[in-house]
């Protein structure tokens, strides 16, 4: 997926001003916040399982060369294969060879982000290999050749007239007069065009919520049936996953499936929970003939021991951008790689780089409702904090963002001093600004006067109130 991370400026000013956005953003964010809030409040022991699956990946990742052997160990003893792929490039070159090896022309896909931040539909498009996403909202996007939006729901950005339009255009085939209004005719269609794909498939490719160590397993966790049409109908099965999708036992990986489904769409558990450990055995009535692992790393081991390192305890539910008001006023397309939120905005410069990435530690209002959602209590705000420091040292920021920031650093590293700037400024705006209030333009402002006034200060500093009252706001 070509990044556009480094527009992230113009790409949000564009979603601000697309109606169609507007409304599937406004329509669709509140549903999820309500139904995770509902989800927590019916669950007493929510907030312990959050502290255990913290301590769960910690523990894992603390240990992630000796998790990967035992897990590779588990999937051979089982009949399975392991791929180890350092890059991109490596997960897509295994993914191609062992489809060039069965003979595959066709190829079914559940929903993956990692088959999305390898390009992998792209490269076997470019081989002569047709890839056909099962995934309702996943198949939507392709057929209007359009990245995801969000990492669960991938038309998120999408209405229903726009869903309506995609299946007229492409099922040119049927009917021109049959019915597509009501979403029971779209998941009808769509079940009718994708059976015949299902069957045709040469290999089943998905991703994986877990990877469980101690029985080699991979879960996927899905809404749909399609997950397990594509790993159990092909003759080949491959899934593709990050080294940090490991947990070491079944028990583990329970006690995070309690909180994945809660926390992205308010369930209990999702419709479909599937563990898929090796080929099809003798006994088994279906299944594939061949299973095979492809492991990613493409940059997480670089973070491992480093300050981004809890970022790894991510488990793709959403809640962080389902909660973010940057996120829901802009949607996903506009941080322009793979992974847009929060989360986001600590793993894209992660692994594109922070040269491509520096904008997206700076979308955030820093409110921190992405951490207090977040079921792995990663600390996001944090390393976002990171993240701009890091882009600063680099001089990435234009030279009026670092002047600014260095006048700032000078008054602050000298309270005195910054006290009596901030109430001779405080004075003077509110001087100015008393007659109506606000300003609807100030010098060194214009990013904020842009699009909104600027209030005009009322009474004292936050300081000299502080201190007044003895250390008590």
């Amino acid at each position: 997926m070509l990044a556009t991370s480094p527009a992230f400026t113009e790409n949000a000013a564009r979603a601000l001003a697309d109606a169609g956005l507007q409304k599937a953003l406004a329509a669709t964010r509140p549903r999820f916040q309500g139904k995770r809030a509902k989800a927590y409040a019916g669950l007493p022991e929510f907030e312990a399982l959050r502290d255990a699956a913290r301590d769960i990946k910690n523990h894992t990742l603390a240990h992630l060369d000796l998790y990967l052997e035992a897990y590779a160990q588990a999937v051979e003893a089982q009949g399975g294969q392991v791929h180890w792929a350092e890059t991109a490039e490596d997960a897509r070159r295994i993914v191609l060879e062992i489809c060039r090896r069965v003979g595959a022309r066709t190829v079914t896909k559940g929903k993956s982000m990692i088959a999305e931040e390898i390009a992998l539909n792209d490269h076997l498009e470019a081989n002569g290999i047709t890839p056909v996403e099962t995934d309702l909202g996943e198949y939507i996007i392709q057929l209007r050749r359009e990245p995801p939006s969000h990492i669960i729901a991938p038309a998120f950005h999408l209405n229903r007239e726009d869903w309506i339009a995609a299946f007229r255009e492409k099922h040119a085939g049927l009917p021109a007069d049959r019915p597509l209004a009501e979403r029971r005719d779209l998941l009808a269609e769509a079940r009718t065009v994708l059976r015949g794909r299902f069957l045709a498939a040469d290999v089943g490719i998905t991703g994986a919520n877990l990877l469980i160590a101690e029985t080699g397993s991979s879960v996927i966790v899905t809404n749909e049936g399609n997950g397990d049409l594509t790993q159990t109908l092909p003759r080949v099965h491959v899934v593709l996953a990050s080294i940090e999708k490991l947990v070491p036992t079944l028990e583990d990986a329970c006690t995070i499936l309690r909180l994945l489904a809660r926390s992205a769409t308010g369930q209990d558990m999702s419709v479909y929970t599937t563990f898929s450990t090796g080929p099809r055995r003798a006994e088994d009535a279906d299944g594939p003939a061949e299973y095979h692992v492809v492991l990613l790393d493409n940059g997480r081991s670089a973070m491992i021991g480093t300050e981004f390192q809890d970022m790894l305890r991510c488990i793709r539910c959403a809640a962080c951008m389902n909660h973010c008001p940057v996120y829901g006023s802009v949607g996903g397309h506009a941080y322009g790689w793979v992974y847009p939120g929060p989360m986001g905005a600590v793993l894209t410069p992660s692994l594109i780089g922070v040269d491509q990435a520096r904008h997206l530690p700076n979308a955030s209002t820093f409110c921190g409702r992405c951490e207090t959602v977040c079921p792995m209590k990663i600390p996001l705000t944090k390393m976002m904090r990171h993240w701009r420091e890091r882009a600063f040292e680099r001089h990435l920021p234009p030279r009026a963002e670092r002047a600014g920031l260095a006048a700032w650093a000078f008054f602050a590293r000298r309270p005195a001093l910054y006290r009596l700037a901030t109430r001779l400024a405080v004075g003077v705006l509110g001087a100015f600004g008393r007659r109506k209030g606000r300003f609807a333009a100030l010098p060194l402002a214009g990013g904020w006067t842009g699009g909104r006034d600027f209030p005009a200060p009322e009474g004292e500093t936050f300081q000299a109130r502080y201190a007044r009252r003895g250390g008590q706001v």
